[in-house]
Formats: C-alpha cells, sequence, structure tokens
C-alpha cells in the first residue's frame, strides 16, 4: 500500500474503500496533459479495481468512496441518484449566521462564465440544502461562521453557490467569495464530513467520519 493510501484511507473492505480526498486535488483528470494527477489515478497505481461513484470539487476536501467490483459501484451509486445516502458537510463562511434554514432553489451551470454556476428559479431541476450554524468567531478581525451543510439534491456548486445566494460566501472560494473573503484562508473552508450508505453486500447502514481540518 503506498503512502498515500496509508495516510487517506478511511476504511477499506472487498466492496468499497473511503478515502480522505486533500483540498487542492481532482478527483477525475482533466482536460489537459498538466491536469491528469488526481485522487482516482494515484488510486488506480496501487488498486487496479478502483471505480468512481461520486466526486468532489477539486479544493474541497473530505470524503469520497470509491468501488472494488462492479456490483459494489452499480448499488453504491444508485443510492446516490436514489437520495438514499445520507452526507453532511462543514464549512466556514463569511458573516455571523445564526440559527438553521434550508435553501430551496435551483442552480445552473453559467454558460456566460465558465466554470461557474448560478441560481435560476426558472430551473425545473430543484437543488436544496439544509443549514445549520455551530459557531461565530472572528478571523483577522472578520466576522465567520462555522456551518454545518447538508445537501438533499447534488447539483454542481450547489453547496457553494447556495451559500453565496445566502449572502454568506464560503470563505477561501475563489469563484464565488470576494476577494477578502478570499484571503482570509489559505484554501476553501468546505469539508465532506461524514457519509452514510446501506453496504452493497451485506444491506447493513454503514457511516463514515472525516475529521474536519479547519
Amino acid at each position: 500500500m503506498s503512502n498515500f493510501l496509508t495516510e487517506h484511507l478511511i476504511h477499506r473492505d472487498d466492496a468499497f474503500m473511503v478515502i480522505h480526498k486533500p483540498a487542492a486535488l481532482l478527483t477525475v483528470p482533466g482536460k489537459t496533459p498538466d491536469l491528469q494527477d488526481c485522487l482516482i489515478n494515484r488510486l488506480l497505481a496501487e488498486e487496479a479495481q478502483t471505480l468512481l461513484i461520486h466526486r468532489l470539487d477539486r479544493d474541497t476536501s473530505g470524503i469520497l468512496v470509491f468501488a472494488l467490483h462492479k456490483a459494489a459501484q452499480k448499488s453504491i451509486s444508485n443510492q446516490f441518484q436514489l437520495r438514499q445516502t445520507d452526507k453532511t458537510y462543514q464549512a466556514l463562511v463569511a458573516g455571523h449566521l445564526q440559527g438553521e434554514g434550508t435553501i430551496d432553489i435551483p442552480v445552473i451551470y453559467d454558460p456566460t462564465r465558465p466554470p461557474l454556476h448560478m441560481v435560476d428559479a426558472n430551473e425545473k431541476k430543484p437543488a436544496l440544502t439544509h443549514w445549520k450554524s455551530l459557531e461565530q468567531f472572528q478571523i483577522d478581525g472578520q466576522p465567520v461562521s462555522r456551518i454545518e451543510l447538508t445537501p438533499i439534491t447534488g447539483r454542481s456548486h450547489q453547496l457553494r453557490v447556495h451559500m453565496q445566494y445566502l449572502g454568506h460566501p464560503i470563505l477561501g472560494d475563489t469563484l464565488y467569495a470576494t476577494p477578502e473573503q478570499q484571503q482570509l484562508v489559505s484554501r476553501l473552508c468546505l469539508h465532506a464530513q461524514q457519509l452514510s450508505f446501506d453496504h452493497p453486500e451485506t444491506g447493513q447502514r454503514v457511516n463514515f467520519y472525516c475529521e474536519v481540518p479547519f
């Protein structure tokens, strides 16, 4: 087992692996030669049976599950598609945000500003996120909130766009935060901290947790 797997493996059995993806690493290769270093290629170098199930944005860290055979890939992928998985994220956002709530507005790709996405109330496919404030504090004198995010749908950039829409962009977000909000931290402060689903072989509910690094 490589040093990378040793450092980032959360769980492994005969059906799947749960991996802690670090920030600033693509899940899958990009289109150009300089974007070929990615999580799945690193895993395939050590485990040839690795099969993709879902993704995280390059700058988002946290839990990803990879199948080790086709039946497991189909089972877990179906659970994602049918919204039978449970997943939570943690983020640091600009401003003091208290309480909890739900953001229910569709998110679509913005063809005029690639790779950005935007909200669009006329889009038919829903985008739904629950949020809960955990604490408020300051960084360099600026108000900041730690929040828990639970995406019910899985649109591209959903959490990042929804928090911008709410008026509390995620710190370090080079696409949706202001320059000042980007510079408060050294990375995008968005982390996939928890994931649960039914085991593809036993049917039992399994739950995995990845410590928040910020």
